[in-house]
């Protein structure tokens, strides 16, 4: 029996489907014409997540912030209010109140794991949005098995991510164009994101920054020019070093398994949600973080330098020592978005 059926079937058996105002327990009941059915979904309780949304920039157009991991960025699956976006329609709701009626409403415009913490760029106008999407669509579109590393000076948006990974990586300098494709997993409706030959093309650059063979780890810098989903973890993955903590990727770009297993059907008490036995996309405890972003600005064409601060953990031994006041000096703004109430 699929999935789907299971978790009505169990509904119904919770007595939360009426037909006319009564109750239904007979799943095999048969509808009369111009009959009522109604859905009674019991009260939705989401997990607790990091709500804290620090603004590393803002103007008329453009909003960018400082994400922590664990906090999803779109509603889905089991976050449906606490989210970014959420957060962000909470708050133009407030400055409509208080200024005016035409405020804007801020969506973010990119991808960003619900593990990886760090710069999430969000646009406020309609022709922010295009304009950003259309900045993006064009730096994936030029990836194919033949591409170099491209420059600032040939992109209109560059992202710069800070990785911890195990073991010691050898080179410098890493290039890694291996295509990302997808495949069925459990738990996964759409498909999960892994590296594969048939897939589309996608290219990372990797630096070494730091090696400490003491802990058998490398502090890497990544410059992404395609943006697959999942592209730094799986890319690293591929490269024989998934990102440490990282519950899912394992050496080659693959999840650590396929099986088709689910947990106890009774996980949620609402339908059954099944939690997979094993790890999916959200999951978190990696080390991840979208350091920098550097864009043309979208109706001035002023080129924009954005910081992310560095968790400890994702540090030089020599940004450790120091305090880091390049941050404080290019953040336009820095204040804290409320909890939704």
């Amino acid at each position: 029996m699929a999935a789907t059926q299971r978790s009505w079937l169990q509904r119904i058996q919770n007595g939360q489907i009426t037909v006319d105002g009564r109750v239904v327990n007979d799943p095999n009941i048969i509808l009369s014409a111009g009959s009522e059915l109604v859905y009674h979904r019991l009260p939705w309780k989401e997990p607790d997540v990091p709500y804290l949304l620090e603004v590393l920039y803002e103007d008329d157009d453009l909003i960018a912030l400082n994400k922590p991991s664990g906090l999803q960025v779109l509603p889905g699956g089991l976050f449906q209010q606490r989210t970014v976006l959420n957060q962000l329609q909470w708050r133009a709701s407030k400055q409509s109140s208080s200024l005016s009626s035409q405020a804007s409403h801020p969506v973010p415009v990119h991808r960003l794991g619900r593990g990886t913490s760090g710069i999430l760029l969000c646009a406020k106008t309609k022709l922010a949005k295009t304009c950003i999407a259309g900045y993006f669509a064009d730096k994936t579109s030029v990836i194919d098995a033949d591409s170099t590393v491209m420059e600032l000076s040939q992109r209109k948006i560059l992202k710069i991510y800070r990785a911890l990974v195990p073991g010691i990586v050898d080179e410098d300098k890493v290039i890694i164009k291996q295509p990302i494709g997808i495949v069925r997993y459990p738990g996964v409706a759409k498909g999960l994101y892994v590296a594969s030959p048939s897939g589309k093309p996608a290219l990372s650059k990797v630096d070494v920054l730091e090696r400490d063979v003491q802990r058998n780890c490398t502090l890497v810098q990544v410059e992404i020019q395609s943006g697959r989903p999942h592209q730094i973890r799986i890319h690293l993955a591929f490269l024989g070093h998934p990102l440490l903590g990282d519950p899912l990727y394992v050496a080659g770009g693959q999840p650590k398994s396929f099986d088709f297993e689910f947990a106890d059907g009774t996980f949620a008490q609402d339908g059954g949600y099944e939690r997979p036995v094993n790890p999916v996309p959200g999951d978190c405890g990696y080390y991840l973080h979208a350091y920098q972003l550097f864009l043309s600005h979208p109706t001035t064409n002023e080129v924009i330098k954005i910081t992310a601060p560095l968790p400890s953990v994702l540090k030089t031994r020599e940004e450790g020592r120091e305090v880091d006041k390049s941050v404080g000096s290019e953040r336009i703004r820095g204040i804290q978005i409320d909890s939704l109430p």
